[in-house]
């Protein structure tokens, strides 16, 4: 059996959802520890450099509703920061906030949705948030 890895993946033009771990230590507002961060940086940059719509998706923390202290907001600026290169940031991983993000995506482009546990389908497993986040994407 043969797994499919990027390599495989024709993802010039195309929307691809990556899911990516940003639930890094915070200090200050700033981020602590870089290190998942990086880890995460040549998936990222090939997408980007195919010519891929690259659509980050993440958790931080465990809030229990909206909160402006468990937003990836900050995570992102870093994020651009190691990358060097601009990334988006869209106020909400589903519905028209991020229907809208996504569709002013370019090839290349990068786009880091809001916080994935700030929706309580996140950590439930629920098939409607699943398939509002698989939407996005065309991989």
């Amino acid at each position: 059996m043969r797994f499919r890895t990027l390599d495989d993946a024709d993802v010039k033009g195309k929307r691809v959802l990556v899911r990516v771990d940003f639930n890094v230590p915070m200090q200050n507002g700033e981020v602590a520890d870089v290190s998942r961060i990086e880890r995460n940086m040549p998936t990222i940059i090939e997408i980007a450099d195919r010519g891929g719509k690259v659509i980050l998706l993440s958790h931080y923390g465990r809030p229990k509703a909206r909160d402006p202290k468990e937003s990836l907001k900050p995570v992102v600026a870093a994020v651009a920061r190691i990358i060097g290169r601009p990334i988006t940031f869209a106020d909400d991983c589903v519905g028209d906030v991020a229907e809208n993000a996504v569709a002013a995506l370019k090839p290349g482009d990068i786009l880091c949705l809001e916080n994935t546990r700030f929706h309580k389908g996140e950590e439930k497993n629920d098939a409607a948030f699943a398939a509002a986040l698989a939407r996005l994407g065309d991989i």
